[in-house]
């Protein structure tokens, strides 16, 4: 059970000179108003690697309707951000809820330091910050999501309450060992209380299981729901740094319990503009949408490109539980 490529991949490019020229990657997607809406990951610079985001516009079939020549969003150091990166988008209650990756020491992949002579610098703990948005040109920061000090990334909002909560899936990299359960960084679902640091109830929903995520898995896009379960699609990452993405399905009111799981890949490295670029051999699941029961899954390559891959939903998911 594979995924299929857009025939006009990549979809997003670097372009310019300035904040978008040297990768365009890694990007959330949401419909709004009959159109695709797409954030995505913007590097313009080696040196410091900071990253803005970039906003795309582009219709049901994939046609590119506008790209913005600015980022509609970028690093607040009110939030002590040098970067900010790997957005995710969730439609709930009227808004969109933005989650992104925010880190005080952002440092290009190990291949292009090499290349350039960029030296490694020590790296704090990532954490995750959301933001609210109505239409994608004004954000308002609720606050930092994710526990201090548990090094945070891959944290995604449900677009529906669960149980009468706001709900989460989350992957904190520290929490590891015999008493968390798992030896490797896994996935964890969490109510949320409040917007600032509001997580409660954690379980443990997944942790790495086959030989493609040796290394560790983590969320994709936020859970898509339907009538067999949430579901979810997301990353597994060898112990040779290859991203291949794979698929679960989410218990609908107790979305910590796995009601099914692919076993192989449904997408990997194969395509040049996911084995060539700043992190070679990445596919790496950020958004989804739903088209006339086509699912769509946005995702980036090789830290380098935007691209997509769909397949039919219902066909899916009864493969999935087969």
């Amino acid at each position: 059970m594979k995924l299929e490529r857009f025939n006009g991949n990549p979809i997003l490019r670097p372009r310019g000179d300035d904040w978008e020229s040297l990768a365009a990657y890694n990007c959330g997607a949401v419909l709004k108003d009959g159109n695709i809406h797409i954030l995505y990951r913007a590097i313009g610079e080696y040196t410091n690697y900071i990253s803005s985001v970039g906003h795309a516009i582009f219709d049901t079939n994939l046609n590119l309707v506008e790209r913005q020549d600015q980022p509609c969003f970028g690093p607040d150091l009110a939030f002590l951000e040098k970067s900010v990166e790997d957005i995710r988008i969730t439609p709930l209650d009227g808004k969109f809820y933005v989650t992104y990756v925010m880190t005080i020491t952002p440092s290009p992949p190990a291949g292009v330091r090499k290349r350039l002579g960029i030296p490694k610098i020590p790296q704090a703990s990532s954490r995750i910050v959301v933001a609210e948005t109505t239409d994608f040109i004004s954000f308002n920061r609720l606050g930092f999501l994710t526990p201090y000090g548990t090094n945070q990334r891959d944290t995604v909002i449900f677009p529906e309450r669960v149980n009468g909560k706001i709900a989460v899936l989350h992957r904190p990299a520290e929490w590891i060992g015999a008493s968390y359960g798992t030896e490797l960084p896994a996935i964890w679902f969490a109510y949320l209380d409040r917007w600032e640091g509001g997580l409660s109830e954690h379980k443990l929903v997944m942790k790495p299981e086959y030989d493609w995520e040796t290394y560790k898995i983590g969320s994709g896009p936020p859970p898509v729901k339907t009538d067999k379960g949430w579901l979810l699609v997301y990353h597994g990452v060898q112990l040779n740094r290859t991203y291949r993405a794979g698929a679960a399905l989410l218990d609908l009111d107790e979305p910590w319990k796995v009601i099914a799981r692919t076993e192989s890949p449904i997408l990997e490295p194969e395509m040049e503009y996911e084995c060539i670029g700043d992190m070679p051999n990445v596919v790496f699941p950020q958004g989804t949408v739903v088209v006339d029961d086509e699912l769509f899954v946005f995702y980036g390559g090789a830290d380098k490109v935007c691209s997509v891959a769909k397949i039919n939903l219902k066909k899916f998911i009864e493969e999935l539980i087969k």
